[in-house]
Formats: C-alpha cells, sequence, structure tokens
C-alpha cells in the first residue's frame, strides 16, 4: 500500500509541475534553461516528461521506466541549479530538499515498482491483478 500512496503523490507532483510550465508559458521556462546553459528545447521535453509521466504514474503505467526517467530530470535539475543555493535555498529559490525527498520516491518506486490498483498489473502473465 505504501507504494501505491508514493506512486500516486509523485505522479501528481510531476502532473502539477508539468501543467504549470505549459500553463505559465513554456516559453519563459525555455528561455530560463537558455539562461542556464540548458537548451531551450528541453523545457519542452522536460515539461511533457513531467506532465505525461505523471499521468502514467498515477494509472500506474510504466512505472519503473517513467520513475527512472523522472529521477534523471530530478538529479540533473539539482546538480544544474538547486546545489548551488543549498539545502534549503537562499531565500530567493527553493533548496534542493525537496528534490532528494522526490529522487528518494522515484528510486524506490524504480527498484520496487507498484502494483497495486495500477494499469501494469493486467500486462503481468501468469500472475493475478493486485486490485
Amino acid at each position: 500500500m505504501g507504494a501505491l500512496v508514493l506512486r500516486v503523490l509523485l505522479g501528481i507532483i510531476f502532473l502539477s509541475h508539468g501543467v504549470a510550465k505549459f500553463q505559465g508559458g513554456i516559453g519563459n521556462i525555455a528561455g530560463w534553461f537558455e539562461s542556464i546553459g540548458i537548451p531551450g528545447s528541453m523545457a519542452y521535453v522536460v515539461a511533457t516528461i513531467e506532465l505525461v509521466g505523471g499521468i502514467a504514474l498515477i494509472l500506474g503505467l510504466g512505472t519503473r521506466i517513467v520513475s527512472a526517467i523522472l529521477a534523471i530530470i530530478l538529479l540533473i535539475a539539482t546538480f544544474k541549479v538547486k546545489l548551488a543555493v543549498g539545502f534549503l535555498g537562499n531565500g530567493q529559490m527553493a533548496g534542493y530538499e525537496l528534490d532528494l525527498a522526490l529522487i528518494g520516491m522515484a528510486v524506490y518506486l524504480l527498484f520496487n515498482g507498484s502494483h497495486k490498483l495500477a494499469i501494469d498489473s493486467f500486462f503481468k502473465k501468469g500472475q493475478s491483478t493486485a486490485l
């Protein structure tokens, strides 16, 4: 049951972040990416992965793969941006404490999966569904 909670919460968080990037003006995010040395087109890729990946996690579709991809994005964000502002941030930007918690959730799901109330459970041959 704990993995279900982690999976759904991580999915909601990433879905929300993906939606926020598109609603807030993805062009602005692309410009910010360029200002920190990342190609602006990656903003579209990251936002799409967050949006689609969040939905996939909520539904329990490709949990391990999606979690691995999200953990990689979080690690890049942590080292490229957040590490410089410190663990708790600097007053203008949040630190990397939340990123570490999200990485921990994603890594847990990468190694353990989450089959309860998951679409993936319908594709397991020879196993009963975990509903």
